[in-house]
């Protein structure tokens, strides 16, 4: 609490509801994360945090990323929370109490709770330079157009990433902000929208005596402070992806649209084709879909193709990219995984179980798409390996459990991308993340001739190329997994020893292929690319 006090301000406490919130919200997905003595490592913590906050408001935190490189020693140079409140990685994540003691469910709270200060004082940042801009005094209040003035400019820093240069042209010219700023008009009345829900949420609390960060004058004469406008300013953000979600919507229904046969994936000569004769910019390059992970290039048969939840995750579709967030297409995999951690309510769990409950589970549809899930037996028999692979229980944050949910939902649920892919936005990726003209022609000219009779079934197509056994436990499952080896180890190793003992002969473990026949015969499959990341 020392380290957070700088943050948190006098006192070092948060709204109980608030916090009693964030701990209900979080809680389904502890109860699944595998403990020792009841506490999570940081990889853990990382991974909670980053699914709280795609779960809550789709904002992927800068140095969350699932697919990010950490290592034990060091939390993150890049991180948030390294660049704004050192004391508390230094004293808190990086101390003796991260490695020996691990993390409760409280000090994950405090994490979101610190996280979402952070998020809402870089807010701060942007509106302060709107006010120099304008020529505003912070201790003064707006009227209602002084406070639209100050959000419209606050939207375009906000939104587009340039220049002090660039953002006053913009503020100075509103047919080119509406060139350059997708939906400008219906941003603005987003903005306004805020406004009217600030100031009924004010006149709503007034004599109830909570405290309000505005005082009764201003409430009464219709006017706002600086901390008004930072409040409405942090509204936007938390709001943003759900009003911002009938474009991804959209998006959605283009790239199902191509994908004729419910494999989750579009070919890439299609994807440019429509880019090239409709009005949507699929136009990221070869090189940087397969840097994003969102290219499947293992089908000899029907060439690149874009894997449609990759594809809406990547971060060239978040449509606000800060320093230290970006603000995404909602993850529709994360309702479908909380309902499952929801029904199993543990680490792991028995093939059989989840079946059964990933079986009752059908997918809001976002757009015009009814798809169920796709289990069939093949898919039975993956689950089972993957269990077989463990002891006979499957991880719930493992790799091959996450691959396997994605062709149970291959719409929904992303292909899990290996530590190390790539989240820079265009911006940071550089001038090569445009598909040239020239690329773009070359696959559309095949679209047609590549086109597959919608008869032809996913097995035919050989949609599963993709599978792969490696398998990446998010986090330690040691102590988790360590009872379901045992029984059946014991019971190898005595069926071993009887047939030794029959045999009068004596076992040799030299001689591997024997004892690894033995090993299968009696149930056992030796987990061979099992790591911790």
């Amino acid at each position: 609490m020392n380290a957070m006090g700088s943050m948190l301000g006098c006192g070092g406490q948060h709204d109980p509801e608030e916090v009693a919130a964030i701990t209900s919200a979080l809680t389904p997905m502890w109860r699944t994360l595998p403990k020792t003595n009841g506490r999570i490592d940081r990889r853990s913590l990382r991974y909670l945090v980053h699914r709280h906050f795609m779960k809550t408001s789709s904002l992927m935190v800068r140095g969350f990323e699932p697919t990010r490189l950490t290592n034990e020693s060091h939390w993150g140079a890049a991180d948030i929370l390294s660049q704004m409140v050192p004391a508390y990685v230094e004293s808190v994540l990086e101390s003796q109490h991260s490695t020996l003691n691990g993390f409760s469910l409280k000090d994950a709270v405090d994490m979101v709770v610190m996280l979402d200060q952070l998020i809402f004082d870089s807010e701060s940042a942007i509106l302060e330079g709107v006010y120099k801009d304008q020529w505003r005094r912070h201790d003064k209040s707006l009227s209602s157009l002084g406070l639209m003035e100050v959000l419209t400019s606050y939207m375009v820093r906000w939104m587009i990433n340039g220049s002090p240069e660039d953002h006053a042209a913009l503020d100075a010219n509103v047919s080119l902000a509406r060139e350059i700023m997708p939906n400008y008009d219906q941003l603005i009345d987003f903005a306004e929208g805020r406004i009217k829900t600030f100031e009924y949420t004010r006149q709503l609390t007034m004599g109830t005596g909570k405290q309000m960060k505005s005082n009764t004058k201003d409430t009464w004469s219709m006017r706002y402070s600086f901390n008004d406008a930072h409040t409405i300013a942090g509204g936007i953000t938390r709001s943003f992806q759900s009003y911002w979600q009938s474009e991804c919507n959209s998006m959605k229904t283009a790239l199902v649209g191509m994908d004729s046969h419910s494999t989750g994936r579009v070919p890439l000569s299609k994807f440019y084709n429509t880019a090239i004769n409709s009005d949507w910019g699929f136009g990221e390059s070869e090189v940087y879909l397969r840097e994003l992970g969102a290219l499947d290039e293992t089908s000899s048969w029907r060439g690149p193709q874009v894997i449609i939840p990759n594809y809406m995750q990547a971060t060239s579709n978040c449509i606000v990219a800060t320093s230290h967030y970006l603000v995404c297409c909602e993850n529709e995999c994360e309702t479908l995984m909380g309902e499952i951690e929801v029904a199993i309510d543990a680490p792991t769990a028995l093939p059989e179980t989840i079946l059964s409950v990933v079986g009752g589970i059908t997918p809001q549809p976002t757009v015009d798409d009814d798809e169920p899930s796709h289990l069939n037996e093949e898919l039975r028999q993956q689950l089972e390996k993957i269990a077989k692979s463990h002891g006979g229980r499957v991880p719930l944050h493992g790799r091959l459990f996450a691959q396997w949910l994605h062709y149970v939902f291959p719409r929904e649920c992303p292909f899990p991308n290996k530590a190390g892919a790539s989240s820079a936005t265009p911006t940071e990726f550089g001038g090569n993340y445009v598909a040239t003209q020239a690329d773009m022609v070359k696959y559309a000219s095949t679209a047609s001739s590549e086109e597959i009779p919608v008869s032809v079934s996913k097995e035919e197509l050989q949609w599963m190329s993709q599978w792969s056994e490696d398998e990446v436990l998010i986090m330690d499952y040691s102590a988790e997994l360590s009872g379901s080896w045992s029984r059946p180890l014991l019971v190898c190793l005595g069926l071993m020893l009887a047939v030794a003992g029959v045999a009068g002969g004596s076992v040799t473990l030299s001689s591997g292929s024997k004892v690894g026949a033995s090993a299968r015969d009696a149930g056992m499959t030796r987990v061979s690319h099992a790591h911790w990341v």
